[in-house]
């Protein structure tokens, strides 16, 4: 299993998302992050780690779309 670092994350637009792990796609054998808003309804997400730990432009600038920002409250 891949690892990631669990608790809670920044969105680079802001909001902030609990990561309860990480978790393999029984049919391509991609690796998913499993998150949840901390905000809303907290409905459980999932989104390809590579996607999750990826860089993105924002703003003229480079940010990781995801930012761990402390352990689980």
């Amino acid at each position: 299993m891949k690892d990631l670092k669990l608790g809670v994350y920044r969105h680079y637009k802001g909001n902030e998302y609990l990561v309860h792990g990480v978790a393999r796609h029984s049919e391509t054998e991609e690796y998913l992050v499993l998150y949840q808003p901390l905000y809303g309804d907290r409905e459980l997400w999932v989104r390809p780690l590579d996607m999750f730990t990826s860089e993105v432009v924002s703003e003229g600038h480079s940010c990781l779309r995801f930012t761990w920002i402390r352990e689980k409250p």
